[in-house]
């Protein structure tokens, strides 16, 4: 009886895997053992691979997903092409601002550096680079920077200093 369970969960997420635009252009193989599928193949980049996780997880009754699938890309790619894909990639995103983040490859694992004002830009820019050719995993580094005060906001915080040291000292009791 599990052997049909198996069997159809098989058939199940091999039709999500060809239902998916993403994954058909790929050759992903998928076997299924109490429950429990494991993906092979070959992509060319991790949010494929990725990208396989969450088609395949759409599938009721599956137990564990094992990823299997190994990430290649046609040819050799040098650090140098890796983060020239990365770079183009960040570009093409909205979310980042490349004027404060940079790229360092070393064997196809990234480094992304420099600084951002919110945690939404280096998440952004970490999915960015996931996209690209030969990354075989990302590294933030990316700074959080608070933006800068207007100045409004800088003399009301003088205020307020001026008045908290008053206190402490005795000036302004009735404040």
């Amino acid at each position: 009886m599990q052997k049909s369970k198996d069997d159809e969960l098989k058939r199940l997420v091999n039709a999500y895997l060809e239902a998916d635009a993403e994954m058909r252009a790929y050759d992903i193989k998928a076997d299924v053992v109490d429950g429990e599928v494991q993906l092979t193949g070959i992509v060319d980049t991790v949010s494929d691979k990725n990208r396989a996780n969450e088609v395949v997880s759409r599938v009721n009754g599956i137990k564990r997903i094992e990823n299997g699938i190994a990430i290649s890309t046609d040819g050799q790619i040098t650090d140098r092409g890796v983060a020239f894909e990365v770079m183009e990639e960040l570009n093409a995103d909205p979310r980042v601002n490349l004027k404060h983040i940079g790229v360092k490859s070393v064997g196809g694992k990234v480094f992304l550096m420099g600084h951002c004002t919110n945690a939404m830009e280096e998440q952004a820019a970490m999915e960015a680079a996931l996209k690209a050719r030969g990354v075989t995993e990302v590294i933030s580094q990316i700074h959080h920077e608070a933006k800068e005060p207007s100045l409004e906001q800088l003399f009301h915080s003088q205020v307020n200093n001026d008045r908290e040291a008053g206190r402490q000292m005795g000036i302004y009791t009735d404040i």
